[in-house]
């Protein structure tokens, strides 16, 4: 069954093309991968589907910056999304964990995962927050460290506690593991595995290190230049030439 399915979408920065006429669904219970290199349109995709584009376009528009345009349709539990505020959307279940972390630098990080369940219930976060330490041990014994003391593959293990602290029913991961060693990526997806397996959650993740994650995922889109010129199972993916000369170095 699909929870997330989008129809020709496209995304303008005035004249210039972000997201090119993107066809893409995820399937419930699923973990679907779109992979692409830099300025490929993965964080305007996830953007758009987070409904965070619409607070960006409102921003631009108020300080006379760049016209953003998007067409197309988003539907999220068979409702059509694309004018509903990113707040709402959050409310709904799609909670975006976004590129670079974005934690809260001064904030600790029992602070930072009470701040992404702000809106669960009292047991609902308890249980969560302790299903973060089990899923990331190493952030247990960091409770009251601040987020900007933590290092980068620390501070990602934050990230994506925080966002599970939401709720999520579709959790959007760009970039995770953007800037980490090798070491820390393959922790990250193992992380990303167990979440799926264990909670069932749908996830959407976006990545330009495709090696890591590509075994994890159930299906697949790579985007060049705003299009998705491949789609198809993880195996499928896998064995295509054109991937493995892309991301294998095959």
């Amino acid at each position: 069954m699909t929870i997330l399915e989008i129809k020709d979408l496209m995304v303008f920065y005035e004249n210039a093309i972000a997201i090119n006429n993107v066809h893409l669904a995820c399937r419930r219970g699923e973990v679907t991968g779109v992979f692409g290199a830099n300025s490929a349109g993965k964080s305007t995709l996830m953007y758009t589907i987070s409904g965070i584009i619409l607070d960006v376009k409102k921003k631009e528009k108020m300080r006379g910056g760049e016209r953003i345009t998007v067409l197309g349709s988003i539907l999220y539990e068979s409702k059509d999304i694309m004018a509903v505020e990113a707040s709402e959307r959050a409310r709904m279940g799609i909670v975006l964990c976004p590129e670079r972390r974005r934690i809260f630098q001064e904030s600790t990080v029992l602070e930072n995962l009470k701040i992404g369940g702000i809106l669960a219930k009292r047991e609902q976060g308890k249980k969560t927050m302790e299903y973060v330490f089990n899923l990331f041990p190493h952030l247990r014994n960091l409770k009251k460290r601040e987020g900007g003391f933590l290092s980068g593959g620390e501070q990602q293990m934050l990230a994506i506690g925080r966002a599970l602290m939401a709720q999520p029913k579709l959790l959007l991961l760009d970039e995770p593991l953007l800037g980490l060693s090798p070491l820390m990526e393959e922790i990250l997806a193992v992380a990303v595995k167990n979440i799926n397996s264990q909670t069932g959650i749908t996830t959407l993740i976006s990545e330009q290190y495709a090696r890591p994650i590509l075994p994890i995922i159930h299906y697949g889109y790579v985007l060049e230049n705003g299009s998705a010129v491949l789609e198809g199972t993880s195996e499928e993916l896998t064995d295509n030439p054109d991937v493995k000369s892309a991301y294998f170095g095959l």
